[in-house]
């Protein structure tokens, strides 16, 4: 199920829960895009840092140390461009204006439905 569009794509997930990210990283791979992975906050930071060639991130609002909000405020500072998805549990009326204004550029609702994440995904990164 490779994917043209997401296949060259260099793709960032930040989850703290071990089953997500692993759920995550097997709905990617069949796209055939590069995958990273960050635990908290911080680490997504830093892999932000570490790899300018990352085109989306995949982030989870709640996590430790940093949470998405704060995380993706930073990463907006210094990769103005690169998509930033949002992942919440939360879809209350509001949330997505709050996401939104957050630097976040779209946002998933979880559970995360594996045909609607590739959709989503594929329309950003033809904006790439």
């Amino acid at each position: 199920m490779e994917n043209e569009y997401l296949s060259t794509k260099k793709i960032l997930i930040v989850e703290d829960d071990i089953s997500s990210r692993l759920y995550l990283n097997k709905i990617l791979e069949k796209t055939g895009a590069s995958l990273l992975s960050a635990c908290d906050g911080k680490e997504a930071i830093e892999a932000a840092k570490a790899n300018p060639d990352i085109d989306i991130i995949l982030m989870d609002i709640q996590l430790p140390l940093i949470d998405g909000y704060g995380a993706a405020k930073v990463i907006r500072e210094f990769r103005k461009n690169v998509i930033i998805i949002a992942q919440t549990a939360y879809s209350l009326l509001g949330d997505r204006e709050k996401i939104i204004a957050s630097g976040f550029d779209d946002y998933v609702v979880k559970p995360i439905f594996p045909q609607q994440l590739i959709e989503k995904l594929t329309k950003f990164s033809r904006k790439i």
